[in-house]
Formats: structure tokens, C-alpha cells, sequence
């Protein structure tokens, strides 16, 4: 059974305590489970869109940076370029976003090239994708610390390690290939013409006049005029085939960033929001923080989290993108069973 550290905190504005008990969890998992760490591992990060304000800022960061510091192990941040239009969509661009969002404590690594271009394929023959597109300088390292931010995402349902691995791991042409089928649908009810989804849409996709409407053959799925709409006039069919054929492509992805590895996941339950990190504007939190969550299984990790935010909320906050867990564990990336290790 999964082991998964726990240290509730109740407050995002704790720094000092949050930085400790990251510190904490590393140092269990790398004691209690014999989990050695290599002499250089990045750190895998969500910068932000800009215009954010609800990521996890790197402050928080800090006391694991200090940690491999002392033991002579070098580190830095990794990202990966985005699929949507934003600021972070080429690496001149994520690099600017990265100094803005204060991630300049040590270096800052987009591993798949100046416009996404760069990957390796990654054999899987799982039943959506024989091979992944990995950023190739992730896909060159034998152990990441996974830092999520867990939290709401318009199409995943909620956002944690798994999303993490499969989406952030991937290059752009792996975004895409994760994103295939799943179509949105504009309420013409609720359309108000406004052009915040056309602006946002990395295809030129929509096409507004009278009212907005989406070209299926040039659509990728990406959501992003899902997240755009300030109307909620857009949302995904959420026919069953689907829905469960995205989460599928984002186990199947993250079960291709995690093979052969030996990550760690360390999940910050601050800042919860309805939508991911991705939008550049700022959320509403609609849960309180729960704290810190580590672990070296990436499924375990995630449900936890919905458990424990459940528990805390006295109901189910993110209903969605349950039947990732579910794959992900048929397809051999975890547990669903974990024994929780408050500390």
C-alpha cells in the first residue's frame, strides 16, 4: 500500500511552516522508503499565466531548495511550454513570466525547446498511445521532485500530480495529442458575443458574428476558451466516450512521464480554485487550504487529496476526472490504496 505524508496547515500565508514540512516530507520519504536522491534533480513547476495570482509562489519553494543545497545536490526549476495562447508559449516568453512570478532563486529550464518542438518518444503500447512525447530534457533525467499545485482545471476536472506528469511532462505536440476529441459546445443562450474565446484559442478556431461557434475540424480541445469565457456560455459535450478518452490520454501521458523514474510528488493544497494556473487573470478560492501532501506515488497522491478535501469541505468539490484515478491505476501508474501519514 502507498504511503502519503500529511501535514494539514491551514493557512497559504504560513510560509515558514510550509517550507518546513515540505523539508519534512523529503526527508521521511528519502529515510523511511530508502528513496535516494540523485546529485542533480530539477524541479518540476507550474510558473503561472501571467496575470495569475493564485499559483504557488516559489517562496514556498525555498526550504526544499536550501535542503538539496546542503546536501550538495543540484537543482533547478523545469517547465514545459504551453498549447494556448498566453504568455508562456515559447521559451523567450516563459522566461519572462518566470523572472516576473519570482522564480529566480536558481535556474529556470523549459525542456522542449523554443516552441515545444523538442521530445522524445516514449514507448508505452497502452491502448490510446503506443508512444509519448516527452520534453527531451525531462525525459534525459531518471528523477524529478513534482511540485503541483492541487486545485480545480476545466477539462481534467481537478489538477494535481497526474496532471502534472501527463500534461506538464509533455511537449506541445503531446498537449495535443492529449487534448484530441474532446470538442467544447457554446450555449448560444448565454453567447454574448463578447470574442474572449476567439482572442484566446490557439487555432483560430472560433469564429464570432451574431454569436460564437466552433470550427470542429480546426478545434484541438484545449479548453482554453472554456476557461476564457466570462459568461460560462462554453463547455465541453462531456459525452462519456469522450470524457474518459481525455482522461485516458492524460494517464496514459503521465504514466509515460513517470516509467522507469523515481520521482517524488510533493502537492500544495493552497489557493483552491474551480480552474487551473493557466488562466491569466486572478480566481476565486472556493475551498479552504488543506497543506502539504507527498509521496512517491502519483495516484495515491491525487486521492488523497480528494479525500481529504472532501472530508474538509463535507462534500464533493471536484465531481470530474474521478475515472483518472481509476485508469491510471488499471494501467499500472499507482494505488488508489494509500495509508495517510499525518505528521
Amino acid at each position: 500500500m502507498a504511503k502519503v505524508y500529511f501535514k494539514a496547515i491551514d493557512s497559504y500565508l504560513k510560509t515558514e511552516e510550509i517550507n518546513a514540512s515540505a523539508v519534512d516530507m523529503l526527508r521521511l520519504i528519502e529515510e523511511k522508503e530508502n528513496y535516494k536522491l540523485n546529485k542533480y534533480v530539477p524541479l518540476k513547476v507550474h510558473l503561472g499565466e501571467k496575470g495569475n495570482t493564485t499559483f504557488i509562489h516559489p517562496r514556498n519553494f525555498e526550504g526544499i531548495i536550501e535542503y538539496l543545497k546542503q546536501k550538495g545536490i543540484d537543482t533547478a526549476f523545469i517547465e514545459t511550454n504551453v498549447l494556448y495562447k498566453g504568455q508562456r508559449n515559447t521559451v523567450t516568453n516563459h522566461l519572462k513570466v518566470a523572472e516576473e512570478h519570482g522564480f529566480t532563486r536558481i535556474p529556470v529550464i523549459i525542456a522542449d525547446g523554443e516552441a515545444g518542438e523538442d521530445y522524445e518518444l516514449v514507448e508505452i503500447n497502452k491502448k490510446n498511445f503506443d508512444k509519448c512525447k516527452i520534453a527531451r530534457t525531462i525525459a534525459a533525467e531518471e528523477q524529478l521532485i513534482v511540485l503541483s499545485h492541487f486545485k480545480g482545471h476545466a477539462l481534467a476536472g481537478y489538477g494535481g500530480a497526474i496532471k502534472q506528469l501527463g500534461m506538464g511532462f509533455a511537449s506541445k505536440g503531446g498537449k495535443l495529442a492529449q487534448h484530441a476529441n474532446s470538442i467544447p459546445k457554446i450555449n448560444s443562450l448565454k453567447c454574448k458575443a463578447c470574442k474572449a474565446c476567439a482572442m484566446k484559442c490557439p487555432e483560430n478556431a472560433i469564429i464570432v458574428d451574431k454569436k460564437a461557434k466552433i470550427d470542429k475540424n480546426k478545434c484541438v480541445g484545449c479548453a482554453s476558451c472554456m476557461a476564457s469565457c466570462p459568461h460560462n456560455a462554453i463547455t465541453n459535450s462531456w459525452l462519456a466516450s469522450l470524457s474518459r478518452s481525455f482522461n485516458e490520454r492524460l494517464a496514459e501521458y503521465a504514466y509515460a512521464a513517470a516509467k522507469d523514474k523515481r520521482h517524488i510528488y510533493i502537492s500544495f493544497a493552497f489557493n483552491i480554485t474551480k480552474n487551473c494556473d493557466c488562466e491569466g487573470h486572478p480566481m476565486k478560492i472556493i475551498a479552504k487550504d488543506l497543506g502539504i501532501f507527498a509521496s512517491t506515488d502519483p495516484v495515491a497522491i491525487d486521492k488523497a487529496c480528494l479525500d481529504v478535501l472532501d472530508k474538509n469541505e463535507g462534500r464533493t468539490v471536484f465531481k470530474r476526472g474521478r475515472y483518472t484515478l481509476e485508469y491510471a491505476e488499471k494501467i499500472g501508474l499507482g494505488s488508489k490504496s494509500y495509508e495517510l501519514i499525518e505528521i
